[in-house]
């Protein structure tokens, strides 16, 4: 058998990725006042075998043992629970990278189904689905008083079909139908592109193809630049990020590391506890690094925030993280299904649990709602006057075509990072560091 360890918000949710680590069997552990614990199972046998017979309907037998299997496993924690065979399956499938959905990752929290963050280029996102968002219903039946894995499979379905799910929004009066039509979710763990001369790696998950995909990204951006010299720093934006496979995040962050502990992992027995130290090696060759994170960043993805930030190996820039602190074990069960069990907790390098917490960033940057244009403002500002713009007014004639079409291209520049600005701000706010530190040249480190 083979127990899954993953580092990943809401077990149940639409996007769910986890590492393998063989182990052994469950074994069911002793229990010293074994008397009291045969009375409890007794007084369970009681009950089901009284809803057997006199409830209203008929019941299923193994429905009946999962509920209450599932209802022992929620009562512990918001991630721990049963996985049927067909949710095991379905678990299975989704660590492979590609899976039919919507593409959001979810948890739960009072009842209701929260959104942790929307997967970059799935149905969801295009929907306009946003982090923190609360789905209270699915095709008009309300997910409380239901699991996670409930309200997800309710959420599930073919590939093409549509589906309704109302939402609740901060900022918005009464709830809102959105309808998405499910379509094959492939992950794309990095995307990468150069904005001005900062180089954005876009880390949408942690899974298997992660760190080659990191490296290979850099490798490209840094060759298209000309070389190193040519790029101002990397930011690595972790937004809406919900996690992944905990060896990745090691690896990630160990990429832009040369020494010192990336994270620990401390479970209910300190024998259990794991350290993962980082390696000789910088992707990022001294250049700056930005982190952007906000609350859909959460487990893996603060892992390596937190893991560059205590070695302040990067500025942190945006707004709270999610603060999922935990370790998740799933473990097969001999009935095909599986249990997601929290079995430790992960701490910063500086001993810190961000459990509940979250990253606080070095820097916080709200990412501004966009505004409607108002279209006679916008045509008053569009062609402001200048003295090139008055007639007969005097051309410069002091400068050569290399400085004319250098001018011009700085211009082209400044107007791309202002267009950035208006789209994505805490993404040009990021790039404005690194220009910043890029100007005072590279930093010399002490060892005194």
């Amino acid at each position: 058998m083979k127990k899954l360890i993953f580092a990943a918000v809401g077990g149940a949710a639409l996007g769910l990725v986890t590492t393998i680590q063989v182990a052994g069997p469950l074994v069911a552990q002793d229990v010293q006042d074994s008397g009291s614990v045969y009375e409890q199972l007794d007084l369970f046998g009681d009950i089901f075998e009284r809803i057997r017979t006199d409830y209203v309907q008929d019941v299923n037998d193994k429905e009946l043992i999962e509920a209450a299997i599932n209802g022992m496993l929620t009562s512990l924690d918001p991630h721990s629970s049963y996985m049927s065979a067909e949710d095991a399956a379905a678990m299975r499938v989704s660590t492979r990278g590609e899976f039919g959905g919507l593409g959001i990752e979810v948890t739960q929290e009072e009842g209701w189904v929260k959104v942790v963050s929307p997967m970059d280029g799935t149905p969801a996102d295009a929907a306009g689905i946003l982090a923190g968002d609360y789905i209270t219903a699915v095709d008009g039946e309300s997910v409380m008083g239901l699991t996670l894995d409930e309200a997800v499979t309710l959420m599930r379905g073919p590939v093409g079909a549509e589906i309704i799910i109302t939402v609740v929004r901060e900022g918005e009066v009464e709830p809102f139908d959105v309808s998405i039509i499910r379509d094959t979710i492939k992950l794309t763990a990095v995307r990468s592109r150069t904005e001005g001369n900062a180089v954005v790696l876009r880390v949408t998950t942690f899974n298997e193809q992660t760190f080659p995909n990191l490296s290979e990204g850099i490798d490209e951006q840094v060759e298209a630049a000309g070389g190193i010299d040519n790029v101002d720093g990397f930011i690595l934006d972790l937004r809406n990020n919900p996690g992944g496979l905990l060896n990745q995040a090691v690896f990630v962050s160990d990429a832009f590391l040369d020494a010192g502990e990336i994270v620990s992992t401390r479970g209910r027995d300190a024998a259990d506890g794991d350290r993962f130290n980082a390696t000789v090696g910088d992707l990022a060759q001294g250049k700056p690094i930005v982190v952007l994170i906000n609350g859909g960043s959460a487990s893996a993805s603060e892992i390596v925030a937190g893991a560059l930030q205590d070695h302040r190996r990067a500025i942190v820039v945006g707004t709270n993280s999610f603060g999922k602190g935990s370790v998740q074990t799933v473990i097969p069960l001999s009935s095909d299904g599986a249990m997601r069990l929290t079995t430790a907790r992960y701490y910063t390098p500086s001993g810190r649990s961000i459990q509940a917490l979250g990253i606080s960033p070095d820097i916080i940057v709200e990412q501004p709602r966009r505004q409607p244009a108002d279209e006679d403002e916008e045509e008053s500002v569009g062609n402001p006057r200048t003295e090139a713009s008055l007639r007969g007014a005097l051309d410069n004639d002091s400068l050569t075509e290399d400085e004319i079409r250098q001018i011009e291209e700085d211009r082209a520049r400044a107007v791309a990072a202002a267009e950035l600005r208006e789209d994505d701000y805490q993404l040009a706010y990021a790039i404005d560091i690194l220009k910043g530190l890029n100007a005072l040249g590279p930093v010399t480190h002490s060892n005194e």
